[in-house]
């Protein structure tokens, strides 16, 4: 990255932490680094280009609608930034279709396309929902928004739209409706091989809760 880019990325990651600091739902700064972190690493792997990737991957979470109290002044504050910042128009566009694109809710009913660039801060992005940090984060939710931990009664929902997948279910649910579904979404070759790794983690603290909550020694 050149100069310009050093600078942008950094102001980028001012501005995440002035609206992510306070975020107690699993979407704060760490959360953000962590994604960084796996889509600089995805970057390098697949020999692609890590600037547009990574301002994505710092910026994708603060016009999320779990996240702010109102997405349209968001987006137009997130606008108002990138273009102070002069983040050319070109690279305004990829962000602007990485991020509207890549979250899970929006791909329920039709996947939608992303040019590869925004398929590893979509993988980057996942993996940070799956794994040890998956299964914490699933709880660390469920807690915020008082979600049942879990009813063997109440069985995990299938082909839901955005408006269903946002009701609230059991923390268990979660697993079945979501992320156990992610490692088969993996776009890149890197990601993949990392998901399968993480996807035995929650597949094996699965059988263990299930096992302790029938009260097996």
């Amino acid at each position: 990255m050149n100069e310009l880019q050093q600078k942008q990325l950094a102001a980028a990651t001012t501005y995440m932490q002035q609206v992510l600091g306070q975020d107690h739902s699993g979407h704060s700064i760490d959360h953000i680094q962590r994604v960084v972190c796996l889509t600089k690493t995805l970057c390098q792997q697949e020999h692609v280009a890590a600037f547009v990737p990574l301002l994505a991957a710092t910026l994708h979470d603060v016009i999320d609608d779990k996240v702010v109290a109102d997405v349209a002044v968001a987006r137009q504050q997130l606008r108002d930034f990138l273009a102070a910042e002069q983040v050319s128009d070109e690279q305004q566009t990829e962000i602007w279709l990485i991020i509207d694109r890549l979250s899970f809710s929006k791909n329920l009913v039709h996947k939608q396309a992303l040019p590869l660039s925004g398929q590893i801060v979509q993988d980057a992005d996942r993996l940070d929902a799956i794994g040890a940090i998956g299964i914490a984060r699933t709880f660390y939710y469920g807690g915020h928004t008082g979600a049942p931990l879990y009813d063997p009664a109440i069985k995990p929902r299938t082909q839901m739209d955005k408006a269903a997948y946002r009701q609230q279910s059991p923390v268990i649910n979660h697993f079945y409706e979501k992320l156990l579904l992610l490692q088969a979404s993996m776009n890149t070759p890197s990601a993949k091989k990392i998901a399968a790794q993480r996807q035995q983690v929650m597949l094996a603290f699965l059988a263990e809760f299930k096992a302790e909550w029938n009260g097996e020694a």
